[in-house]
């Protein structure tokens, strides 16, 4: 299995745009809908149990979590929306957040977004793939718990969810993701490696 991923360490946790740390090298960010399986995803490509944290209360993720990887790029763990139990203040707060770093980071090489693949495609998603799609950098759908879905339906998820993102053409791919089965791990991997082909140039010394 390649490495893309491994040995990642927690750096920082930030509540504030204004907090970000200036960029050391390239970031993948990963957002998704409260309680659609971020942390478990997350915690499944680096290989480890307990980096990103898993509630099983929706809406425990407030900040931006920052984690390293040897190579020096940054895995960006989202606050999850779409969680109605929160105050309005707080919810103001974390769409901010999110929505100036997704469309003002420089140094953010692409989007992996978690989707429950039995409830995909929300209204929030959809507003977050908006968000994101102007930059021209690509992303990257993991429908996770496809566990919880018979192969039938799972392929049926899978075929309508590329139909109806069909119209963003190669910036956006879509794959089915299982935490609790470890499947769909490399080619997530393979998937986000080939964003680095161009982003070598792009966040490497200047000439």
């Amino acid at each position: 299995m390649s490495s893309l991923f491994r040995h990642a360490n927690f750096e920082i946790s930030i509540a504030r745009p204004q907090d970000l740390p200036q960029a050391m090298g390239p970031e993948i960010a990963f957002a998704g809908r409260s309680n659609a399986g971020k942390s478990s995803a997350i915690n499944t490509l680096v290989g480890h149990n307990r980096l990103a944290f898993v509630s099983k209360t929706p809406g425990r993720t407030q900040l931006i979590n920052i984690f390293r990887l040897p190579s020096g790029t940054a895995l960006v763990d989202l606050p999850g929306y779409g969680y109605a139990q929160v105050p309005e203040a707080v919810r103001k707060q974390w769409v901010h957040l999110l929505e100036v770093y997704l469309t003002s980071r420089q140094s953010l090489v692409g989007l992996v977004l978690i989707m429950d693949s039995r409830h995909p495609l929300t209204p929030l998603d959809i507003q977050m793939i908006e968000w994101f799609v102007p930059t021209g950098r690509p992303i990257h759908v993991l429908l996770t718990k496809s566990d919880k879905l018979t192969r039938g339906p799972a392929m049926q998820t899978l075929a309508k969810v590329k139909s109806a993102l069909s119209a963003w053409g190669d910036q956006i791919t879509v794959q089915l993701f299982s935490s609790l089965k470890k499947t769909g791990i490399d080619e997530a991997e393979k998937a986000v490696a080939a964003w680095f082909e161009p982003a070598d140039e792009e966040v490497g010394t200047p000439e």
